[in-house]
C-alpha cells in the first residue's frame, strides 16, 4: 500500500521557518519525482517545488529564494525548508510523487497545514 505522509506544518509568525516532510512507503522512492504543491482556501491548488529523480530542482516564482526542496532517498523522505514565511504563504501543503517509469504511479499525501500569522 503505497501512503505519503506529510509532517512539520503548524502555526508561525511572519518571517519564520518550518520544514516540512513528506515520508514515502510502498513506493520505489529513487525513481520519483517529488513535488509540493499548496492549496489556499478558494484557490486553485499550485506547484509549489519540484526535484527530480536526478535532484535537479525547480520552484514557484512567489517561493524562489525563501523555500527549498531537498529529498533523502536512503530515508524515502522529502523535504520543503520554509523560510521568511509570510501570511500569503498559508495553505495546505501537499506532497506529491509520480513517476513515467515502470512502475508508473501518481501519489498524494493528505496535507499538512501551514498558517503564517501577520
Amino acid at each position: 500500500q503505497v501512503q505519503l505522509v506529510e509532517s512539520g506544518g503548524g502555526l508561525v509568525q511572519a518571517g519564520g521557518s518550518l520544514r516540512l516532510s513528506c515520508s514515502a512507503s510502498g513506493i520505489i522512492f529513487g525513481i520519483h519525482n517529488m513535488h509540493w504543491f499548496r492549496q489556499a482556501p478558494g484557490k486553485q491548488r499550485e506547484l509549489v517545488a519540484t526535484i527530480t529523480r536526478g535532484g535537479n530542482t525547480n520552484y514557484a516564482d512567489s517561493v524562489k529564494g525563501r523555500f527549498t526542496i531537498s529529498r533523502d532517498n536512503a530515508k524515502n523522505t522529502v523535504y520543503l525548508q520554509m523560510n521568511s514565511l509570510k501570511p500569503e504563504d498559508t495553505a495546505v501543503y501537499y506532497c506529491h510523487a509520480e513517476t513515467t517509469l515502470l512502475p508508473r504511479g501518481d501519489y498524494w499525501g493528505q496535507g499538512t497545514q501551514v498558517t503564517v500569522s501577520s
